[in-house]
């Protein structure tokens, strides 16, 4: 289905107020998507199947925006547009970008949205009253930056120069700033490479790789994550051990991560607040939510293969260790 047949196919059903047609048998429930990330997502896939287990079931009593997913920065204005235009029930965004880019379009259209720092980026009032028509969760994964950093330094004691791989949209120089200043406490000299697109990224490694790091700590980014077969894959090549944000990355290949399972915050929390706005609750009393469970996954594959050697110290210290 193209994105226009999706539109008007959703604005024709949209013709009665949103409370009536909550009222009709047999509703129909239109959800609207603003992503960089690709439908096929783990994350969203976990999402959409407990939906499924609650009865919202794709093809039947469930329209889903599929062109809302794999988007550009420059197409999130745009298409939240399109979609407050179709009159769906709720957009579902992810990351600063696409949440702002939705909250621009509609005051009214409930948002189930999640980033970095619901409350700190300005987009919720609190975490308990959330206000306005924006509800989620925060992924506090910008806030663990400076822990993957230290955790990446445990298991290169001898490391003295890293790297750390940005999303030049997303993190703000104070932070590196920080990360910076925490780094040279444990007496390492930490470079900084900022990207904005795709096909910067390896040029990024590759720079960090020259300038002499033997480590690479990749922040927290939507951008990041998306595209982090990249990542992996170029830090393999130059032999780079690398910390990433997401467990399932060292599951991926990746050298070592530290995060929430981005899956099961999608699953437990995601679907929960889906179904309570469905169900006709504001967005404004639904509680923002923040992960409460942390893994750190250590990939001894991979580290066999970049000649390392874990300390045990750390490795008893892991949920997760891959063999």
């Amino acid at each position: 289905m193209r994105r226009r047949e999706f539109i008007t196919l959703i604005g024709a059903a949209a013709g009665l107020p949103l409370v009536a047609r909550a009222q009709e048998a047999g509703r129909i429930y239109h959800v609207g998507s603003v992503h960089v990330s690709h439908r096929t997502a783990p994350y969203h896939v976990a999402f959409y199947e407990e939906l499924r287990r609650h009865g919202f079931v794709e093809d039947q009593n469930l329209v889903v925006d599929a062109h809302g997913y794999g988007l550009r920065p420059e197409q999130f204005a745009e298409h939240a547009a399109e979609l407050v235009k179709a009159h769906v029930d709720v957009i579902i965004a992810s990351g600063d970008a696409p949440v702002r880019a939705a909250q621009q379009a509609t005051k009214t259209i409930p948002i189930l949205a999640n980033t970095t720092d619901m409350v700190g980026g300005g987009f919720v009032a609190s975490l308990a009253r959330p206000g306005g028509n924006t509800t989620g969760f925060s992924v506090l994964s910008a806030d663990l930056d400076g822990k993957r950093q230290e955790i990446l330094i445990d298991a290169l004691p001898k490391v003295r120069r890293m790297a750390v791989l940005a999303d030049f949209n997303v993190t703000p120089p104070q932070r590196l700033q920080i990360l910076q200043d925490e780094a040279r406490a444990r007496g390492v000299e930490l470079s900084i490479h900022r990207v904005a697109r795709p096909e910067e990224i390896a040029g990024a490694i590759d720079t960090a790789k020259s300038s002499g790091a033997a480590a690479l700590n990749v922040l927290s980014s939507q951008f990041l994550y998306t595209n982090r077969q990249i990542i992996i894959e170029r830090a393999a090549t130059l032999l780079l051990p690398a910390m990433y944000e997401w467990p399932n990355m060292a599951e991926e290949g990746g050298f070592v991560a530290y995060g929430a399972r981005l899956a099961q915050l999608f699953r437990d929390i995601f679907a929960r607040q889906f179904v309570k706005l469905m169900q006709g609750v504001k967005p404004a009393d639904i509680p923002v939510e923040q992960p409460t469970k942390f893994e750190l996954v250590i990939n001894l594959k991979t580290a066999k293969a970049l000649g390392l050697t874990v300390p045990e110290s750390l490795l008893v210290r892991a949920d997760s260790v891959i063999e």
